[in-house]
């Protein structure tokens, strides 16, 4: 089966993401994640998408469907997988379609109300050594200001201000409605409550998959 997990910045999809990993045994596919480790490792499509954001550049859909369309194609995704970060328009939900037709689906979005992702966002603080993360979503260091991994000092990111947030949101609903339209059409898209405690919100997510998983048992999870 095919997971596909998406959320406004600030829902902890991050997190969530990585819970279903671990609970479902289906590999996480996260794009950050692929196009970082293509950097690292200096592949053809990793030093495209390097030069690019040196030059302070997006990295362009077609790197990004690429790097999705070799990792899907490794063995381990042959049972499943989990989708982080894509599909991000009715373009990448077409590609996806095309790499991997068929295969039954369950889409997943953490919703979380904008003045919650608001207090999250703005009062979160970013180690400037290892770049832990820390705030009200998340743990509070046991030092005001300081990294409890590596003794850091903490700061906040130029994007998670209450006015770049409130932007961030905006361009979110307006990229993620037409594909929410869209699998909401084809009834494989659940809305879980972001609100809460982490393991609150994977228990939510957990009673949608274990539905989803438990109606095609007969299926398999090919």
């Amino acid at each position: 089966m095919r997971i596909i997990l998406f959320g406004p910045p600030g829902s902890g999809k991050g997190t969530q993401a990585d819970l279903v990993e671990k609970r479902y045994g289906l590999p996480k596919v996260s794009t950050g994640d692929i196009l970082r480790q293509a950097v690292r490792e200096g592949t053809p499509l990793g030093r495209r998408a390097e030069a690019i954001m040196k030059q302070g550049g997006l990295v362009p859909d077609e790197i990004v469907e690429e790097l999705v369309r070799e990792r899907l194609a490794r063995p381990d995704c042959r049972a499943g997988y989990l989708l982080d970060g894509f599909p991000r328009n009715l373009s990448q939900v077409k590609i996806l379609q095309e790499i991997d037709g068929g295969r039954p689906e369950a889409v997943i979005e953490i919703d979380v109300p904008s003045e919650e992702i608001v207090a999250r966002l703005s009062g979160r603080r970013t180690c400037s050594g290892c770049k832990a993360i820390y705030g009200p979503a998340g743990r509070e260091p046991r030092l005001e200001g300081r990294c409890d991994d590596c003794g850091g000092s903490l700061f906040q990111r130029p994007d998670d201000t209450p006015e770049v947030i409130a932007e961030r949101l905006r361009v979110y609903q307006e990229q993620t409605a037409p594909i929410r339209e869209h699998y909401a059409a084809r009834k494989v898209h659940y809305r879980v409550n972001g609100s809460g405690t982490v393991d609150d919100v994977f228990a939510r997510i957990t009673a949608v998959l274990d539905g989803f998983l438990g109606g095609r048992a007969g299926e398999g999870r090919a």
